[in-house]
């Protein structure tokens, strides 16, 4: 009897322990897709926003001759095209015209008057004299320059003057000066236009600006995803804290959450550092000039993005720091969770292995996860003010010059992720010496 019901606990325990491992694995399998959305998502933020910078730098915006050239060409087109006189100015300009054209009648009266030697010239200034009456001539002057004031203010005419001054522009920028910039940026611009499938800035900026909107929102719902998966487990261990023959595969299954959310940590962007002139606008020939969304700088990287850099340095102390920040906060992490396995369902000789036990209890001291979470965040304190102070300099406001900086320098969801995975890990610790079964720690 008492055989029985030993047979009937223990596969009751089976049981049980093989719906939890069932239940832990989907678990986990929502875990690993939440955990890969994040990552490509962050990536895919990462090179929208890389090609919006390109696009938008203030390198081929307010520091590019052709884009320069463009502004004012409109200008002059706007002006000479919407030239308009007020009477005023038209009484003015038609005494002018009128002192003018009395000046060349004079000059013309003069010379024929000029004594003539020749017989064929005193024939013509005896013409000149019975058939022209150069008074009435005068008298019709004033006439002749509303004709003209009304020519020149005529809109047909102001477009071909436009259209004239346009294409004297023209040559002469081709002529005398080739912005460097162009070519480069013109390449710039097929190849995102292509890429995107637009026709314009405008509808490349709103197109990207609408996706990162987009990916920002599922990208932070993965992410709240996988921590929830998290709080479940921990939430098993609660609930099974006494159920001490079911603490090894619940550890188990505990790691593998564990590792997944170090592989997101240590991939997805943790920081991202955006500076840009939002708006710039003064006066030009007494018409605006605007320069908008101008990006100054722009970097996203994730830790393992700032070893990568690091290591591929020239100097010396940087290929250090990047190899410091490897060992101590990668592979410590990495080998730490993996010993702590290895010591719960490894036997006893391999559990009390120096190297095991070492790893298993003993790396927390030299693992500095925790310490590149303090750096990051003293890092994105410390940058984000330097930017605001230096932006916050550039902000002009008078009635000729405005110039709008903006910061978005930010912590992103893979920061998140990596706080979590060392909290994570921490409590993975203390449940391990709650429940190891050697003494060796």
């Amino acid at each position: 009897m008492a055989s029985e019901e030993k047979q009937h606990s223990a596969k009751g325990l089976n049981v049980l322990k093989l719906v939890l491992i069932l239940g832990l694995s989907v678990l986990l399998a929502a875990e690993g897709y939440f955990g890969y959305r994040l990552y490509a998502l962050s990536h895919q933020q990462k090179e929208i926003k890389e090609d919006y910078s390109d696009l938008n730098n203030i390198t081929f915006g307010l520091f590019s001759v052709d884009q320069w050239r463009d502004e004012v060409a409109g200008i002059i087109n706007h002006q000479v095209r919407h030239f308009t006189l007020n009477r005023k100015q038209k009484k003015q300009l038609q005494t002018e015209v009128e002192e003018i054209i009395t000046a060349l009648i004079n000059k013309a009266e003069a010379l024929v008057k000029k004594p003539q030697k020749s017989v064929g010239g005193k024939i013509k200034v005896f013409a000149i004299k019975t058939f022209v009456n150069t008074d009435k001539i005068r008298a019709q002057v004033p006439g002749f320059a509303k004709k003209i004031i009304a020519e020149v203010d005529n809109p047909a005419n102001k477009k071909q003057l436009s259209t004239m001054a346009m294409g004297k522009f023209a040559a002469l920028e081709q002529g005398d000066y080739i912005d460097s910039t162009t070519t480069a940026h013109e390449a710039v611009i097929n190849k995102m236009y292509s890429k995107y499938k637009v026709s314009s800035q405008e509808q490349f900026n709103n197109k990207l600006i609408n996706s990162l909107n987009n990916i920002r929102g599922q990208t932070y719902n993965y992410c709240f995803g996988m921590l929830g998966c998290i709080v479940i487990v921990l939430s098993f261990w609660w609930v099974f804290r006494k159920r001490t023959e079911l603490h090894a595969a619940l550890f188990i299954m505990s790691l593998l959450f564990a590792f997944i959310l170090l592989g997101v940590g240590l991939t997805a962007s943790m920081i991202e550092v955006d500076a840009r002139i939002k708006a710039l606008d003064f006066m030009l020939l007494g018409e605006h000039v605007v320069f908008k969304n101008q990006v100054l700088f722009f970097q996203s990287k994730s830790i393992l993005d700032v070893v990568e850099v690091l290591v591929k340095q020239p100097a010396v102390d940087s290929i250090a720091v990047g190899i410091l920040i490897l060992v101590f906060s990668i592979l410590f992490p990495i080998m730490k969770l993996s010993s702590t396995g290895i010591h719960l369902l490894g036997r006893k000789s391999l559990a009390e292995n120096k190297f095991i036990n070492y790893f298993a209890f003993q790396s927390g001291k030299w693992s500095m996860a925790d310490v590149i979470v303090i750096a990051i965040l003293m890092v994105y304190i410390g940058l984000n003010g330097l930017l605001e102070s230096q932006l916050a300099a550039l902000n002009i406001k008078s009635d000729d010059l405005s110039i709008i900086t903006t910061n978005n320098t930010a912590l992103q969801p893979g920061y998140i992720i990596f706080i979590s995975f060392v909290l994570y890990g921490l409590t993975l610790s203390t449940i391990l010496k709650y429940i190891t079964p050697n003494d060796s720690h």
